[in-house]
Protein backbone atom coordinates (compact mmCIF):
# COMPACT_ATOMS: atom_id res chain seq x y z
CA UNK A 1 0.00 0.00 0.00
CA UNK A 2 1.15 3.61 -1.04
CA UNK A 3 2.54 5.91 2.21
CA UNK A 4 4.26 9.28 1.96
CA UNK A 5 4.47 11.59 5.11
CA UNK A 6 0.83 12.58 4.30
CA UNK A 7 -0.51 9.54 3.58
CA UNK A 8 -2.54 7.77 6.17
CA UNK A 9 -5.16 4.80 5.32
CA UNK A 10 -7.05 3.29 8.10
CA UNK A 11 -10.28 1.96 9.08
CA UNK A 12 -12.76 4.98 9.71
CA UNK A 13 -15.15 4.68 12.74
CA UNK A 14 -18.91 5.04 11.55
CA UNK A 15 -21.58 5.77 13.78
CA UNK A 16 -24.21 3.14 14.05
CA UNK A 17 -27.88 3.04 12.88
CA UNK A 18 -27.13 5.78 10.08
CA UNK A 19 -25.79 6.37 6.56
CA UNK A 20 -22.76 7.28 8.15
CA UNK A 21 -20.62 7.21 5.07
CA UNK A 22 -22.35 10.36 4.05
CA UNK A 23 -21.89 13.81 4.61
CA UNK A 24 -22.48 17.12 4.05
CA UNK A 25 -20.88 18.90 1.02
CA UNK A 26 -22.19 22.44 0.67
CA UNK A 27 -24.94 23.92 -1.67
CA UNK A 28 -25.38 23.43 -5.77
CA UNK A 29 -27.93 25.26 -6.95
CA UNK A 30 -29.87 26.38 -4.27
CA UNK A 31 -29.79 22.54 -2.75
CA UNK A 32 -27.68 20.59 -0.67
CA UNK A 33 -25.08 17.74 -2.05
CA UNK A 34 -24.14 15.20 -0.23
CA UNK A 35 -21.48 13.53 -1.15
CA UNK A 36 -19.59 10.36 0.05
CA UNK A 37 -16.75 10.29 2.74
CA UNK A 38 -13.59 8.62 -0.09
CA UNK A 39 -12.75 6.68 3.23
CA UNK A 40 -15.48 4.36 2.96
CA UNK A 41 -15.04 4.33 -1.11
CA UNK A 42 -11.06 2.67 -0.04
CA UNK A 43 -12.69 0.53 2.90
CA UNK A 44 -15.43 -0.63 0.64
CA UNK A 45 -13.11 -1.88 -2.23
CA UNK A 46 -10.10 -3.61 -0.17
CA UNK A 47 -12.62 -5.07 1.96
CA UNK A 48 -15.27 -7.26 -0.26
CA UNK A 49 -13.93 -10.29 -2.08
CA UNK A 50 -14.85 -10.73 -5.49
CA UNK A 51 -16.12 -13.90 -6.33
CA UNK A 52 -14.50 -15.20 -9.47
CA UNK A 53 -16.96 -15.78 -12.51
CA UNK A 54 -16.75 -18.88 -14.11
CA UNK A 55 -17.94 -18.33 -18.00
CA UNK A 56 -19.92 -20.68 -19.46
CA UNK A 57 -18.67 -19.99 -23.24
CA UNK A 58 -15.23 -19.75 -24.62
CA UNK A 59 -15.88 -16.94 -27.55
CA UNK A 60 -15.10 -20.25 -29.64
CA UNK A 61 -17.93 -21.22 -28.95
CA UNK A 62 -20.27 -18.34 -30.52
CA UNK A 63 -21.20 -19.33 -34.47
CA UNK A 64 -19.45 -15.82 -36.26
CA UNK A 65 -18.26 -15.06 -39.23
CA UNK A 66 -15.13 -16.43 -39.73
CA UNK A 67 -13.11 -13.03 -40.37
CA UNK A 68 -14.95 -11.80 -37.14
CA UNK A 69 -14.00 -14.77 -35.24
CA UNK A 70 -10.08 -14.19 -36.26
CA UNK A 71 -10.61 -10.58 -35.57
CA UNK A 72 -11.53 -11.83 -31.90
CA UNK A 73 -8.38 -13.81 -31.66
CA UNK A 74 -6.01 -11.49 -33.12
CA UNK A 75 -7.23 -9.13 -29.71
CA UNK A 76 -6.16 -12.32 -27.48
CA UNK A 77 -9.87 -12.45 -26.27
CA UNK A 78 -10.25 -16.22 -25.36
CA UNK A 79 -13.34 -15.62 -22.40
CA UNK A 80 -15.61 -13.62 -22.09
CA UNK A 81 -16.73 -11.52 -19.55
CA UNK A 82 -19.71 -11.92 -17.68
CA UNK A 83 -22.08 -9.88 -19.44
CA UNK A 84 -20.37 -11.39 -22.81
CA UNK A 85 -21.29 -14.60 -21.73
CA UNK A 86 -24.76 -13.82 -20.38
CA UNK A 87 -25.55 -11.23 -23.55
CA UNK A 88 -24.41 -12.57 -26.69
CA UNK A 89 -25.79 -15.81 -26.94
CA UNK A 90 -29.40 -13.90 -26.74
CA UNK A 91 -27.89 -11.49 -28.92
CA UNK A 92 -27.03 -13.37 -31.38
CA UNK A 93 -30.93 -15.34 -31.37
CA UNK A 94 -31.91 -11.35 -32.54
CA UNK A 95 -33.03 -10.80 -28.89
CA UNK A 96 -33.65 -7.22 -27.19
CA UNK A 97 -32.03 -6.87 -24.11
CA UNK A 98 -31.29 -4.94 -20.70
CA UNK A 99 -27.72 -5.13 -19.35
CA UNK A 100 -27.08 -3.10 -15.87
CA UNK A 101 -23.40 -2.77 -16.35
CA UNK A 102 -20.92 -0.19 -16.07
CA UNK A 103 -17.72 0.80 -17.16
CA UNK A 104 -15.34 -1.69 -17.53
CA UNK A 105 -17.66 -4.38 -17.69
CA UNK A 106 -16.82 -5.12 -21.43
CA UNK A 107 -20.36 -4.37 -22.53
CA UNK A 108 -18.52 -2.79 -25.73
CA UNK A 109 -17.81 -6.02 -27.07
CA UNK A 110 -20.92 -7.62 -25.54
CA UNK A 111 -22.90 -5.60 -28.63
CA UNK A 112 -20.84 -5.22 -31.07
CA UNK A 113 -19.79 -8.83 -31.70
CA UNK A 114 -22.93 -9.83 -32.19
CA UNK A 115 -24.26 -6.74 -34.41
CA UNK A 116 -21.19 -7.05 -36.38
CA UNK A 117 -22.09 -10.53 -36.63
CA UNK A 118 -25.71 -10.05 -37.97
CA UNK A 119 -24.75 -6.99 -40.16
CA UNK A 120 -21.92 -9.57 -41.77
CA UNK A 121 -25.10 -12.19 -42.51
CA UNK A 122 -26.91 -9.34 -44.11
CA UNK A 123 -25.33 -6.08 -45.47
CA UNK A 124 -28.88 -4.33 -45.27
CA UNK A 125 -28.86 -4.30 -41.77
CA UNK A 126 -28.35 -0.25 -40.28
CA UNK A 127 -27.27 0.02 -36.44
CA UNK A 128 -27.76 3.17 -34.55
CA UNK A 129 -25.42 3.12 -31.34
CA UNK A 130 -26.59 6.25 -28.72
CA UNK A 131 -23.84 7.50 -26.03
CA UNK A 132 -23.71 10.18 -23.85
CA UNK A 133 -20.15 11.64 -24.50
CA UNK A 134 -17.82 11.96 -27.16
CA UNK A 135 -14.86 9.85 -25.87
CA UNK A 136 -17.11 6.88 -25.26
CA UNK A 137 -18.49 7.40 -28.75
CA UNK A 138 -14.84 7.70 -30.00
CA UNK A 139 -14.42 4.98 -28.13
CA UNK A 140 -16.57 2.87 -29.25
CA UNK A 141 -15.85 3.21 -33.15
CA UNK A 142 -12.59 2.42 -32.30
CA UNK A 143 -13.42 -0.77 -31.09
CA UNK A 144 -15.72 -1.03 -34.05
CA UNK A 145 -12.90 -0.84 -36.30
CA UNK A 146 -10.89 -3.32 -34.58
CA UNK A 147 -13.45 -5.65 -34.61
CA UNK A 148 -14.74 -5.06 -38.00
CA UNK A 149 -11.54 -5.60 -39.74
CA UNK A 150 -11.87 -7.28 -43.13
CA UNK A 151 -15.80 -7.18 -43.00
CA UNK A 152 -16.39 -4.32 -45.49
CA UNK A 153 -18.70 -3.15 -42.67
CA UNK A 154 -18.31 1.22 -42.19
CA UNK A 155 -19.34 3.28 -39.59
CA UNK A 156 -19.71 7.15 -39.00
CA UNK A 157 -19.33 9.04 -36.34
CA UNK A 158 -21.90 11.89 -35.15
CA UNK A 159 -20.64 14.28 -32.12
CA UNK A 160 -20.45 17.48 -31.58
CA UNK A 161 -18.32 19.91 -31.01
CA UNK A 162 -16.59 19.55 -34.30
CA UNK A 163 -17.53 20.57 -37.94
CA UNK A 164 -20.98 18.63 -39.32
CA UNK A 165 -19.88 18.56 -43.15
CA UNK A 166 -17.34 15.59 -42.24
CA UNK A 167 -20.02 13.70 -40.78
CA UNK A 168 -22.88 14.27 -43.52
CA UNK A 169 -20.15 12.99 -46.19
CA UNK A 170 -19.63 9.78 -43.97
CA UNK A 171 -23.60 9.32 -43.73
CA UNK A 172 -24.01 9.85 -47.49
CA UNK A 173 -21.79 6.30 -47.92
CA UNK A 174 -25.14 4.37 -46.14
CA UNK A 175 -22.51 3.35 -43.20
CA UNK A 176 -23.68 0.23 -41.69
CA UNK A 177 -23.00 1.74 -37.69
CA UNK A 178 -24.13 5.44 -36.52
CA UNK A 179 -22.21 6.36 -33.66
CA UNK A 180 -23.24 9.14 -31.94
CA UNK A 181 -24.61 11.56 -29.44
CA UNK A 182 -28.07 12.59 -29.12
CA UNK A 183 -27.62 16.53 -29.73
CA UNK A 184 -25.73 15.84 -32.91
CA UNK A 185 -27.82 12.96 -34.42
CA UNK A 186 -31.03 15.12 -33.66
CA UNK A 187 -29.66 17.80 -35.64
CA UNK A 188 -28.63 15.60 -38.29
CA UNK A 189 -31.76 14.35 -38.64
CA UNK A 190 -33.52 17.73 -38.38
CA UNK A 191 -31.27 18.89 -41.56
CA UNK A 192 -32.26 15.36 -43.51
CA UNK A 193 -29.09 13.89 -43.82
CA UNK A 194 -29.73 11.50 -41.27
CA UNK A 195 -33.16 8.92 -41.02
CA UNK A 196 -33.75 7.62 -37.63
CA UNK A 197 -36.17 5.06 -39.98
CA UNK A 198 -33.70 3.48 -41.87
CA UNK A 199 -32.11 1.49 -38.63
CA UNK A 200 -33.85 -1.51 -37.61
CA UNK A 201 -30.99 -2.32 -34.52
CA UNK A 202 -30.53 0.34 -31.83
CA UNK A 203 -28.03 0.72 -28.69
CA UNK A 204 -28.71 3.11 -25.93
CA UNK A 205 -25.81 3.36 -23.81
CA UNK A 206 -25.10 4.47 -20.48
CA UNK A 207 -28.78 5.73 -20.48
CA UNK A 208 -28.39 6.81 -16.88
CA UNK A 209 -25.44 9.02 -17.67
CA UNK A 210 -27.87 10.41 -20.58
CA UNK A 211 -30.90 11.48 -18.58
CA UNK A 212 -28.43 12.88 -15.84
CA UNK A 213 -27.09 15.11 -18.85
CA UNK A 214 -30.44 16.25 -19.80
CA UNK A 215 -30.63 13.89 -22.43
CA UNK A 216 -34.04 12.35 -21.66
CA UNK A 217 -35.84 14.84 -24.22
CA UNK A 218 -33.50 13.61 -27.64
CA UNK A 219 -34.10 9.71 -26.50
CA UNK A 220 -37.37 9.71 -25.92
CA UNK A 221 -37.91 11.33 -29.77
CA UNK A 222 -35.54 9.19 -31.36
CA UNK A 223 -36.60 6.37 -30.29
CA UNK A 224 -40.13 6.18 -31.68
CA UNK A 225 -38.60 7.37 -35.26
CA UNK A 226 -37.04 4.30 -35.50
CA UNK A 227 -37.82 1.34 -37.98
CA UNK A 228 -40.19 -1.64 -37.03
CA UNK A 229 -39.95 -4.31 -36.19
CA UNK A 230 -36.27 -3.94 -34.77
CA UNK A 231 -33.38 -5.28 -32.05
CA UNK A 232 -33.18 -2.88 -29.32
CA UNK A 233 -30.40 -3.12 -26.60
CA UNK A 234 -30.88 -0.94 -23.48
CA UNK A 235 -27.71 -0.39 -21.16
CA UNK A 236 -27.48 1.33 -17.98
CA UNK A 237 -25.48 1.25 -14.94
CA UNK A 238 -28.25 1.85 -12.87
CA UNK A 239 -32.46 1.28 -13.14
CA UNK A 240 -33.86 4.57 -11.72
CA UNK A 241 -37.52 5.22 -12.73
CA UNK A 242 -36.39 8.23 -15.06
CA UNK A 243 -34.65 5.03 -16.71
CA UNK A 244 -37.37 2.66 -16.74
CA UNK A 245 -39.55 5.32 -17.86
CA UNK A 246 -37.21 5.74 -21.27
CA UNK A 247 -37.42 2.08 -21.64
CA UNK A 248 -41.32 1.58 -21.71
CA UNK A 249 -42.41 0.78 -25.24
CA UNK A 250 -38.67 0.56 -26.09
CA UNK A 251 -38.00 -2.92 -25.72
CA UNK A 252 -40.14 -6.13 -27.00
CA UNK A 253 -39.98 -8.87 -24.43
CA UNK A 254 -36.61 -8.42 -23.46
CA UNK A 255 -33.88 -10.44 -21.81
CA UNK A 256 -32.09 -8.98 -18.29
CA UNK A 257 -28.52 -9.49 -17.77
CA UNK A 258 -26.92 -7.64 -15.04
CA UNK A 259 -23.81 -7.32 -13.54
CA UNK A 260 -22.45 -5.40 -10.86
CA UNK A 261 -19.64 -2.56 -10.76
CA UNK A 262 -16.61 -4.42 -10.76
CA UNK A 263 -14.13 -4.54 -7.69
CA UNK A 264 -11.12 -2.63 -9.23
CA UNK A 265 -8.47 -4.89 -10.10
CA UNK A 266 -5.94 -6.36 -7.64
CA UNK A 267 -3.59 -4.27 -9.58
CA UNK A 268 -4.62 -1.26 -7.96
CA UNK A 269 -3.10 -0.10 -4.80
CA UNK A 270 -5.54 2.11 -3.04
CA UNK A 271 -4.82 4.77 -0.25
CA UNK A 272 -5.88 8.30 1.26
CA UNK A 273 -4.44 11.07 1.41
CA UNK A 274 -4.32 12.97 4.69
CA UNK A 275 -4.34 16.91 3.43
CA UNK A 276 -3.76 18.06 7.39
CA UNK A 277 -4.57 21.78 6.57
CA UNK A 278 -2.26 21.95 3.30
CA UNK A 279 -3.53 23.28 -0.04
CA UNK A 280 -4.69 20.78 -2.39
CA UNK A 281 -3.03 22.21 -5.15
CA UNK A 282 0.82 22.50 -2.85
CA UNK A 283 -0.20 18.25 -1.97
CA UNK A 284 -0.50 17.55 -5.43
CA UNK A 285 2.28 19.33 -6.42
CA UNK A 286 4.71 17.84 -4.20
CA UNK A 287 3.10 14.41 -4.94
CA UNK A 288 3.80 14.94 -8.54
CA UNK A 289 7.55 15.78 -8.12
CA UNK A 290 7.93 12.37 -6.40
CA UNK A 291 9.61 9.62 -8.60
CA UNK A 292 7.27 7.03 -10.23
CA UNK A 293 4.71 9.42 -10.83
CA UNK A 294 5.26 8.97 -14.27
CA UNK A 295 1.31 9.25 -16.21
CA UNK A 296 -0.82 10.80 -13.77
CA UNK A 297 -5.00 11.01 -14.09
CA UNK A 298 -6.52 13.48 -11.74
CA UNK A 299 -10.04 13.73 -11.22
CA UNK A 300 -12.05 16.70 -10.14
CA UNK A 301 -15.94 17.43 -9.72
CA UNK A 302 -16.16 20.39 -11.61
CA UNK A 303 -14.99 22.38 -15.26
CA UNK A 304 -14.30 25.22 -13.75
CA UNK A 305 -12.10 24.08 -11.17
CA UNK A 306 -10.30 21.58 -13.04
CA UNK A 307 -9.18 24.37 -15.18
CA UNK A 308 -8.14 26.09 -12.54
CA UNK A 309 -6.41 23.66 -11.32
CA UNK A 310 -4.12 23.00 -14.87
CA UNK A 311 -3.71 26.74 -14.93
CA UNK A 312 -1.77 26.23 -11.62
CA UNK A 313 0.18 23.08 -12.26
CA UNK A 314 1.51 24.42 -15.29
CA UNK A 315 2.51 27.63 -13.85
CA UNK A 316 4.20 25.03 -11.01
CA UNK A 317 6.34 23.61 -14.12
CA UNK A 318 4.34 20.41 -14.59
CA UNK A 319 3.20 19.60 -18.32
CA UNK A 320 -0.75 19.22 -18.01
CA UNK A 321 -3.41 18.95 -20.27
CA UNK A 322 -6.99 19.06 -19.09
CA UNK A 323 -10.55 17.72 -20.84
CA UNK A 324 -14.35 18.60 -19.13
CA UNK A 325 -17.17 20.18 -20.68
CA UNK A 326 -15.98 23.78 -21.81
CA UNK A 327 -13.85 22.44 -24.04
CA UNK A 328 -14.06 21.53 -27.84
CA UNK A 329 -13.77 17.72 -28.94
CA UNK A 330 -10.60 18.76 -31.00
CA UNK A 331 -9.46 20.38 -27.48
CA UNK A 332 -10.50 17.25 -25.77
CA UNK A 333 -8.90 14.50 -28.31
CA UNK A 334 -5.24 16.75 -28.45
CA UNK A 335 -5.73 17.01 -24.88
CA UNK A 336 -6.04 12.47 -24.59
CA UNK A 337 -3.33 12.39 -27.54
CA UNK A 338 -0.76 14.02 -25.99
CA UNK A 339 -0.98 12.12 -22.43
CA UNK A 340 -1.17 8.69 -24.02
CA UNK A 341 2.21 9.99 -26.51
CA UNK A 342 3.52 11.18 -23.50
CA UNK A 343 3.50 14.38 -24.38
CA UNK A 344 1.80 16.12 -20.96
CA UNK A 345 2.61 13.84 -17.42
CA UNK A 346 -0.47 14.97 -16.24
CA UNK A 347 -4.25 14.79 -17.52
CA UNK A 348 -6.86 16.74 -15.28
CA UNK A 349 -10.21 15.40 -16.31
CA UNK A 350 -14.19 15.92 -14.65
CA UNK A 351 -15.92 12.39 -14.46
CA UNK A 352 -18.51 13.34 -17.54
CA UNK A 353 -15.57 14.23 -19.75
CA UNK A 354 -13.52 10.66 -18.48
CA UNK A 355 -16.14 8.53 -19.72
CA UNK A 356 -14.78 5.66 -22.34
CA UNK A 357 -11.14 7.42 -21.40
CA UNK A 358 -9.18 3.87 -22.54
CA UNK A 359 -5.45 5.07 -21.79
CA UNK A 360 -2.75 2.87 -21.16
CA UNK A 361 0.21 2.77 -18.57
CA UNK A 362 -1.10 4.99 -16.09
CA UNK A 363 0.62 5.11 -13.03
CA UNK A 364 -1.64 6.81 -10.68
CA UNK A 365 -4.91 7.56 -10.49
CA UNK A 366 -5.74 10.85 -8.19
CA UNK A 367 -9.20 11.89 -6.47
CA UNK A 368 -8.39 15.70 -6.09
CA UNK A 369 -12.09 15.85 -5.14
CA UNK A 370 -14.16 12.71 -3.74
CA UNK A 371 -16.50 10.99 -6.23
CA UNK A 372 -20.12 11.48 -5.76
CA UNK A 373 -20.82 7.64 -6.02
CA UNK A 374 -19.13 4.47 -5.57
CA UNK A 375 -19.51 3.74 -8.88
CA UNK A 376 -17.64 6.57 -10.37
CA UNK A 377 -15.06 5.77 -7.50
CA UNK A 378 -14.55 2.49 -9.31
CA UNK A 379 -14.44 4.11 -12.53
CA UNK A 380 -11.92 6.34 -12.22
CA UNK A 381 -9.60 4.27 -9.76
CA UNK A 382 -10.01 1.80 -12.97
CA UNK A 383 -8.38 3.77 -14.95
CA UNK A 384 -4.64 2.39 -13.55
CA UNK A 385 -3.63 -1.23 -13.04
CA UNK A 386 -4.67 -2.36 -16.42
CA UNK A 387 -3.34 -4.92 -18.52
CA UNK A 388 -1.49 -6.68 -15.60
CA UNK A 389 0.83 -3.65 -14.86
CA UNK A 390 0.27 -1.97 -11.31
CA UNK A 391 -1.01 1.23 -10.35
CA UNK A 392 -1.83 3.48 -7.46
CA UNK A 393 -5.05 5.13 -6.94
CA UNK A 394 -5.11 7.65 -4.01
CA UNK A 395 -7.90 9.70 -2.70
CA UNK A 396 -7.44 13.65 -1.01
CA UNK A 397 -9.03 13.60 2.74
CA UNK A 398 -9.47 16.69 4.45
Amino acid sequence: MYRNRNSSFGRPRFRRGGNNHFRSGGFRGGRQIKRIDPRFFVQKATGEAEEVYQPQHAFADFTLHWQLAQNIVSRGYINPTPIQDQAIPYLLAGRDLVGTASTGTGKTAAFLIPLINKVAQDPFQRVLIVVPTRELAVQIRDEFNQFARGLNQFSALCIGGVSMRPQIQSLSRRPHFVIGTPGRLQDLERQRKLSFASYNNIVLDEVDRMLDMGFVHEVTEIVPKLSYPRQSLFFSATMTSNVQRVMQGFLNNPITVAVRATQPSANVDQDIVRLAGQAKVDVLHNLLQQEGFDKVLVFGRTKWGMEKLSQALAQKGHRVASIHGNKGQSQRQRAITDFKQNRVKVLLATDIASRGLDIENVTHVINFDQPESYEDYIHRIGRTGRANRKGIALTFVE
